[in-house]
């Protein structure tokens, strides 16, 4: 799985996409709102792991996530 940060603009706010391995999109969620509904994704548990990951993201850089 990949992950992304898109920059907002204005008042579009920051989001963050999941990726699968063949790069479709498969989660799209607001940077700044509270993680829920990882169960769908296969990330239930994950959820400070993956705060820590996004925090630490750099905008528009696409990344394999691992945690």
């Amino acid at each position: 799985m990949y992950i992304i940060k898109v920059k907002g603009k204005a008042k579009i706010p920051d989001y963050i996409q999941l990726r699968d391995e063949q790069f479709i999109l498969v989660a799209y969620f607001r940077a700044d709102r509270p993680l829920k509904d990882l169960h769908r994704y296969g990330l239930e548990g994950k959820e400070i792991e993956l705060a820590e990951v996004i925090a630490g993201l750099s905008f528009g850089k696409l990344q394999a996530l691992v945690l």
